[in-house]
C-alpha cells in the first residue's frame, strides 16, 4: 500500500511517499480505509523532523485520518461504517493516517458525524476539535459572551480559524489576532469582529496591562500567551493549546493572584471518548458549512510533503485536507 513514511537517519530524519507492506500495519481491532487525511502544525513538524514527534520509525504520518471500516472484531464497528480518527499517538507512536489502510484499536474512534462528510471532518480534523475542546473548557469555567470579548491568537491558523467560528457562532465578540494582515477579510468572514496585529501581543510583556477581553483561545505560547494573560479581565480565562511561538511563557503570578486569571490547558491526544462525541456534536452543529468552504484548500496525498513546509513557515491559512485517492 502507498503511505507516507518517516524514517530514522544517521543526520535525522526523512519522509517519502513509498510502498510499505500492509502486513507491517500494528495491532488493532479495525482496520479502515481512509478517504480523507489532513496536514495539521504537528504534522508539519513530524515530516520535516523539526522537532521529535515521531517516536518509533519506520512511521506512518498524518495523526488524523477519517474513512470506512473495511475489518473489525470491535463490537462498536462493522464493515461500512464511517468513522474519524484523531489523536492517541497516531503517527507518533502508532502508523498514522497519510495511508491506503489504518489498524487501530476500535476504543480510538468516533463516528462520522451525521450530516458532515469525510472531507468537513478533515477540515475540522485535530485542529478543529481542539479548538472545540478550548471553547467547551471555557464554558466549563462559567464565561459566556456577557462576560466581555474574547481572543483568539494565531486567528489565520488551523485551530485560530476555527476558534472564531465557533466563538463567533456562540455569540461572542471576537478579537482575532494575526501576523497576517492580508487576512483581515477572512477572519471577519468567520465571524472576527476586531483583528489586531501580532505585533501588539509579541513584544514585551508586562505583569499587568489594561484588560481587554474575558476570554481567550492561544494557539501560540510564548510571549503572545503571557500579554494574552496580562490583557485578561478579572475573573476570565485562556485556553492554551499550542506551542508555535515557543514552549517558554515569561509571564508573573500577577494575573492569577490580582485578576483571578485561569489559564487552561487544552490537549486533545488524550482526549475521552465522551468529551471528544461532545466536542463533535458541537463542531457539526455550530460551524457553517461556508465556513468550511471558506477555511479549507485539498491537496492530494502526493502534495503532503511541501505542505508540510509550508504550514510550519506560516504560508497555511485555515485548514488542508488530503484526499487520499
Amino acid at each position: 500500500m502507498r503511505a507516507v513514511v518517516i524514517e530514522k537517519t544517521e543526520t535525522g530524519t526523512t519522509a517519502a511517499l513509498k510502498d510499505f507492506p500492509e502486513a507491517e500495519l500494528m495491532e488493532g481491532d479495525v482496520t479502515f480505509r481512509p478517504t480523507h487525511s489532513t496536514v495539521n502544525y504537528k504534522d508539519g513538524l513530524a515530516l520535516t523532523g523539526k522537532m521529535p514527534v515521531v517516536r518509533r520509525f519506520p512511521m506512518i504520518g498524518g495523526i488524523d485520518a477519517a474513512g470506512v471500516v473495511e475489518t473489525s472484531s470491535h463490537p462498536a464497528w462493522k464493515p461500512g461504517d464511517a468513522v474519524v480518527l484523531t489523536g492517541w499517538g497516531v503517527g507518533e507512536t502508532h502508523l498514522g493516517g497519510y495511508a491506503e489502510k489504518v489498524r487501530v484499536p476500535g476504543d480510538w474512534l468516533v463516528p462520522l458525524p451525521e450530516g458532515m462528510s469525510a472531507h468537513q471532518a478533515m477540515a475540522i480534523g485535530t485542529a478543529g476539535l481542539t479548538a472545540a475542546l478550548c471553547v467547551l473548557a471555557l464554558e466549563r469555567h462559567g464565561l459566556g459572551p456577557d462576560a466581555g470579548p474574547a481572543l483568539v491568537t494565531g486567528a489565520a491558523g488551523g485551530v485560530g480559524s476555527v476558534a472564531v467560528a465557533l466563538l463567533a457562532k456562540a455569540g461572542w465578540r471576537v478579537i482575532a489576532a494575526t501576523g497576517r494582515p492580508e487576512e483581515e477579510d477572512y477572519l471577519k468572514g468567520l465571524g472576527a469582529a476586531e483583528i489586531v496585529p501580532r505585533a501588539e501581543l509579541g513584544g514585551p510583556v508586562k505583569p499587568l496591562a489594561k484588560a481587554r477581553w474575558a476570554a481567550g483561545v492561544d494557539t501560540v505560547g510564548g510571549a503572545m500567551l503571557a500579554n494574552a494573560l496580562a490583557m485578561t479581565m478579572p475573573d476570565g480565562a485562556i485556553a492554551a493549546c499550542g506551542n508555535a511561538g515557543g514552549m517558554d511563557l515569561p509571564t508573573s503570578v500577577a494575573p492569577f493572584i490580582l485578576r483571578g486569571v485561569a489559564l487552561l490547558g487544552v490537549n486533545s491526544v488524550p482526549a475521552p471518548i465522551p468529551l471528544r462525541r461532545e466536542a463533535w456534536a458541537r463542531l457539526a452543529r455550530d460551524l457553517d458549512p461556508a465556513a468550511f468552504a471558506a477555511m479549507t484548500t485539498t491537496i492530494p496525498l502526493e502534495g503532503v510533503l511541501d505542505a508540510a513546509q509550508d504550514i510550519l513557515a506560516g504560508k497555511v491559512r485555515g485548514r488542508m485536507v488530503v484526499e487520499m485517492g
